[in-house]
């Protein structure tokens, strides 16, 4: 076997060479993980982070961010070689093609790999499909079977991002990436059904698939125009692997087929693989924030300062204005332990029951209310997805006067929120 051949999707692959690439191929991968997280990103990396996601996203940080853009990037040839190998191993073992969608879905790919190894080969014998209700139901005119093919990926991605955010609350990798995957596949299988269409005009298709299931979201009031920008540099490549997984795996009189088979699994593997990841997720994390500032005045002075504010100014950074919430001012109702500071941020107010009243020294207070994190862009009033609450909330915090020395004059204040 030559290197060149890991990277075609013709031909077959036996079970001894499919295994023995899985494994090195899986060794590699493994280190290299490692080393860029812990050596590049200072982070721990274990084999339980394949399924398991070492970030939340929800509350995704810059780090983050580039934390998952560097994995993924070299993630690639990897996930390349993987398709390959295993839609060459399926026509080895005379297994349908569409089968290649279970490389992605979490802890069942193990069990999947491990029948790959032990299949034997087989020449399958002509296939001949038999007449079936998607034959009438697809329409045979190109732009017919393009507009069922989207029509079929909402069907099943609008109820799958339905069942992980509203009833399961979940935004992890099936939600990010599985769906995305099955919109473009799924949209190309459907469109290719009656005959094979070319590379191009079937990633146009996965393309518009996955637009128009982004602008059903908004128009459903599922999610908001800046929550599906910011996934949309990670649902669009996917999607567009997912057809080009369609493109490869349709052949001619057999695309039907494959398109009648993968629907249905698809159906059951997709809220399958939402409700298993939702049951391993860890408890969320607890975190301490702190920080500090010299200011040139009295901890009296800066006592009043830090019990109410009056109103700031609207802050000018576009960020603020795509919609994160920022705050405006602070109100407190009675003094002492057990009064009530309110924090109003643009998108409503922090309830902050006083447990530490130590005039001037230290305030602190606990959160009972925390205002959602950003107001969405969306044609409607307002929308409520549950990423915006719940998962970036605050438990407390406490702000703690020190006088600096050098004089009576400067002191510092230190701010602890934990959240």
């Amino acid at each position: 076997m030559t290197i060149s051949e890991l990277w075609t999707w013709k031909g077959t692959a036996g079970r001894g060479r499919y295994a023995l690439v899985g494994l090195i191929g899986f060794a590699l991968k493994h280190n290299m993980d490692r080393i860029l997280a812990t050596s590049v990103f200072e982070r721990e990396w274990g084999l339980f982070n394949y399924w398991i996601s070492p970030v939340e996203f929800p509350s995704l940080t810059d780090s983050d961010a580039r934390f998952l853009f560097a994995m993924g990037a070299m993630s690639l040839p990897f996930i390349w070689v993987g398709l390959s190998m295993t839609l060459k191993r399926l026509r080895s073992a005379g297994l349908p093609a569409w089968g290649v969608a279970c490389f992605f879905l979490p802890f069942l790919n193990l069990l999947f790999f491990l029948i790959l190894c032990v299949l034997p080969e087989r020449t399958p014998e002509p296939a001949i499909r038999a007449a079936s209700w998607l034959d009438r139901l697809i329409p045979i005119h190109p732009i017919g079977s393009a507009a069922m093919g989207v029509l079929a990926t909402n069907a099943l991605g609008i109820p799958a991002v339905l069942l992980a955010t509203q009833g399961l609350g979940n935004y992890g990798w099936g939600l990010f990436v599985g769906v995305p995957f099955c919109v473009g596949l799924v949209s190309v299988l459907v469109y290719t059904y009656h005959e094979p269409r070319g590379l191009l005009i079937c990633l146009l298709e996965a393309t518009i698939a996955v637009g128009i299931w982004a602008g059903l979201l908004i128009a459903g009031a599922i999610e908001g125009l800046i929550c599906v920008i910011m996934a949309a540099p990670l649902a669009v490549p996917l999607a567009l692997l997912g057809g080009l997984v369609g493109y490869v795996i349709q052949r001619p009189g057999g695309a039907g087929r494959e398109a009648a088979q993968v629907y249905p699994a698809l159906v059951g593997a997709l809220p399958l693989l939402l409700v298993a990841e939702n049951a391993s997720q860890p408890p969320a994390p607890v975190f301490e924030v702190r920080s500090s500032i010299e200011i040139q005045a009295t901890p009296a002075a800066v006592w009043k300062q830090v019990v109410s504010f009056s109103q700031l100014p609207e802050p000018e950074e576009w960020l603020f204005r795509l919609g994160i919430a920022y705050p405006i001012r602070a109100e407190m109702e009675g003094s002492g332990p057990g009064a009530e500071r309110h924090c109003v941020f643009s998108t409503g107010s922090f309830i902050e029951p006083i447990e530490v009243w130590d005039e001037p020294r230290l305030l602190k207070f606990s959160v009972t209310s925390n205002p959602p994190p950003m107001q969405e862009w969306t044609p409607y009033e307002a929308v409520h997805p549950p990423h915006l609450k719940g998962f970036l909330e605050s438990d407390g915090g406490q702000f703690l006067l020190k006088p600096l020395p050098g004089g009576a004059n400067p002191s510092r204040r230190d701010h602890l929120v934990p959240a």
